[in-house]
Parts: structure tokens; C-alpha cells; sequence
């Protein structure tokens, strides 16, 4: 028994330990996938010639790295080569010619591997991006598998049962067999896609919960791809806006942005914390939640209010009523935190939150706007979730068309 016990031990680090290598890989896949979108929306991927040669979907490594240093991805140029080598080690970008394994600052060309078709889907790769695109069909389709959930004495958010997860794939078409869809599950855990709740079961056919370990969705910094060791703050998949990233003194402005909602010396004080690239949506009640995200630092929960900032709810039709209401164009560029604004409502949606310091204010951003356009996108009659989608999974700068009072 006891050497049976070892073991075991033995297959449980083993297994932490590769989970924890492909944590690192999926962080580097979806790092690199997110740059090379912003790259084509700002043109510095594009078609370029050298010696009458074209090579499309190329960018220069010079460039870029003053790109990066522009946009307050890397402080200098050293660190910039090392984000990118980063991605070159991983076989992300490669030199055209594949003539040089160093990114060197210079008029080099290098390209993404996607655009060439010539990335490298290893198994743990495919089973990883397998991974994403089952995250984010669960939530883009209207379905119940991710709710809140209790087991073993505990209340675990976003959790779904493992018998039901196996019927959505059956109905989705993503498994032909139901053997086959148990096998997926079991390599999703194995790969640090999904875990049980309580980390005590593999993945099994069954009543048990499992949650996914990673949030797609959160838009990573580059530099975190010079930390060995991933980000350990839960992420919702609510919203991914955040107010403000934490200031470096320790008072009572220490938390990532507390934003006053109703301020009053004779009144309780209700703030709002914006955790990074977290909603400041959760379980409500109707007097008020307690927030369960934690902070960068080590603050308690924090009363949150989630009443509306409108006075009363505006229908499409009556935003386009002539002389109600004034239309304008608000473009708001992230920076290493977010946009600094919460969204919220449906049909329409409305802005209920704007950080005085952050890019939307600057913007010209305000309360009570009602959301009409997302890059171009009428989401007059769409829910603030899926806004959300459609801003977490675009480009950092964002053109909103915004409605106010006349």
C-alpha cells in the first residue's frame, strides 16, 4: 500500500507538472494569436517587397519592435527582443527565408505561421485550440451547461456537469460517439483545460463538476511572456473591461479602482472595484453583492451595487426618435489594462461605468450613453454580453457610436 501510494504521487506530479508546461504553452498560443490580430489592424502586417520578391503577411522586426514600444508592450528595445524571441522559441513567427532562429533588430522580415499555413500542430497543440473553440462555443450559444453548481459541500461558479457536457457534444456535432467524448474530456483535464471542481476526479462520464482552468478571453500583456510562472487570479467571462490598474501605495486606494457609485457624507459609500479584465457582474441581490474576484493585492470583497445608472430603460425605436437624442463616434485605444468603462443592459445597451483616469474618459466616454455600433456593428439589439464578446475579441482600438440626451 504504501509504495502503491508513492506511487500515485509520483503520476500526480508528474501530471501537475505537464499540466503546468502546457498552461505555459496555451498562455504563449493565445499571447501570440491576440498580437498577430493587432498587427494586421494597425498594418504593420502587410505585403512587402525586397529584390522583386513579394512576401505577403510579413512584418519587419524593426518595426515592430518600435510598435511595441509605442504602444507601452515593452519598455525598451532589449525586452521587446525578448518577448519576440519568446514567440519565435514556440515557432509562432519565423523568418521568411527561415534563415535566422535569433530576432535581431533589424529590416528583417519575419511572419506569423498562421498566415503561411505552416504552423506546427503538434497533438498538444491541436488539443489545446480544440479546447478554445469548444470555450468559446459554450459561450456564444444560448445553453445552461455553465452555471452555478454545488459538490461536496461546496458552491463552485461556471461549472458543468461532466453527463451533460458529454450530450452537448454529442448534439453539437463535435463527437460522433459518446466513448469518443469521454476520451476528449479526459485529455482536456490532461492538459490543464478543465479541472474538477475539487481537483480529486479525472474526467469521467458522470454527475461530477468540472470548470475550465483557463479564460481565453483575457487579453494578455506581452511581457507577461517573460514570466515562468502564469497568473493565478480567476478571471470572469463576463466583461472584459477593467476601471484601473492598481496604484503602488497601500491606503485605501489600493484596490485596482474603487469608483465611487454613491458618495455621501451622511451615506454608506458603495464602491465598485474593477478587477483585471473582470466583470462587475456576479451574484446579485437586490439590495447588493458581495464581489468573490479577488483583487492584485490582498483586499477583502468589496460591497458593489449593481442597480442601473438609468433613470429609466430607452427602447431602439425611441433612440432613433429625431431630436431625443445626439449620435457620436467615441474611439477609445486600450492600454495595459483595459478600456476603463463597464458596459451593461440590453436592447440597448449602456455604459454603467467610466474610470475618471482611464482611455474612455479620454475619449470622451460618459455615463448613461447607449451603446448603437461596435467597429461597425449594430448591437442596438443585442444584450451587454455579447458587446463584451464582440470588444474583448477585437482590436484594441474600438469606434463606438454612443447616443445622449439631447
Amino acid at each position: 500500500m504504501l509504495l502503491e501510494g508513492r506511487a500515485m504521487d509520483c503520476i500526480g506530479n508528474t501530471m501537475q507538472k505537464k499540466a503546468a508546461e502546457l498552461e505555459r504553452l496555451a498562455e504563449v498560443l493565445v499571447t501570440g494569436e491576440q498580437l498577430r490580430l493587432r498587427l494586421h489592424e494597425a498594418k504593420v502586417i502587410k505585403d512587402r517587397r525586397h529584390h522583386l520578391r513579394t512576401y505577403p503577411n510579413c512584418f519587419v522586426a524593426k518595426e515592430l519592435i518600435d510598435w511595441l514600444i509605442e504602444h507601452k508592450e515593452a519598455s525598451d528595445r532589449d525586452t521587446a527582443i525578448k518577448i519576440i524571441q519568446k514567440l519565435l522559441d514556440k515557432s509562432i513567427i519565423h523568418h521568411v527565408c527561415d534563415e535566422h532562429r535569433e530576432f535581431k533588430d533589424l529590416k528583417l522580415f519575419y511572419r506569423f505561421r498562421k498566415d503561411d499555413g505552416t504552423f506546427p500542430l503538434d497533438s498538444e497543440a491541436k488539443v489545446f485550440m480544440r479546447g478554445q473553440r469548444i470555450y468559446e462555443k459554450l459561450m456564444n450559444t444560448e445553453n445552461t451547461l455553465l452555471q452555478t453548481r454545488e459538490e461536496a459541500n461546496g458552491t463552485f461558479e461556471r461549472a458543468l456537469v461532466a453527463t451533460e457536457f458529454i450530450d452537448w457534444l454529442l448534439q453539437e456535432g463535435e463527437m460522433a460517439t459518446r466513448e469518443e467524448a469521454g476520451q476528449l474530456g479526459r485529455r482536456l483535464l490532461e492538459h490543464g483545460i478543465i479541472q474538477h471542481v475539487t481537483y480529486e476526479h479525472h474526467f469521467v462520464d458522470g454527475p461530477l463538476l468540472y470548470q475550465f482552468r483557463m479564460n481565453f478571453r483575457r487579453r494578455r500583456r506581452l511581457i507577461e511572456l517573460l514570466h515562468e510562472r502564469s497568473r493565478s487570479i480567476p478571471e470572469s467571462h463576463d466583461s472584459p473591461f477593467c476601471l484601473r490598474k492598481q496604484n503602488s501605495d497601500g491606503g485605501n486606494t489600493s484596490f485596482l479602482s474603487a469608483l465611487s457609485v454613491s458618495v455621501s457624507p451622511t451615506k454608506e459609500i458603495k464602491v465598485v472595484v474593477g478587477v483585471r479584465r473582470s466583470s462587475m457582474s456576479s451574484s446579485c441581490s437586490s439590495s447588493g453583492y458581495y464581489s468573490s474576484s479577488p483583487t492584485l493585492g490582498s483586499s477583502p470583497p468589496v460591497l458593489c451595487n449593481p442597480k442601473s445608472v438609468l433613470k429609466r430603460q430607452v427602447s431602439p425605436e425611441e433612440l432613433q426618435t429625431p431630436g431625443l437624442f445626439v449620435k457620436k463616434t467615441v474611439t477609445v485605444v486600450g492600454d495595459a489594462v483595459g478600456w476603463g468603462f463597464v458596459v451593461r443592459g440590453s436592447k440597448p445597451c449602456h455604459i454603467q461605468a467610466v474610470d475618471p483616469g482611464g482611455p474612455a474618459a479620454a475619449a470622451g466616454m460618459k455615463v448613461c450613453h447607449f451603446v448603437v455600433s461596435v467597429n461597425g456593428r449594430n448591437v442596438l439589439s443585442q444584450d451587454y454580453r455579447t458587446v463584451s464578446s464582440l470588444i474583448l475579441t477585437g482590436p484594441r482600438t474600438i469606434v463606438m457610436e454612443v447616443m445622449e440626451e439631447a
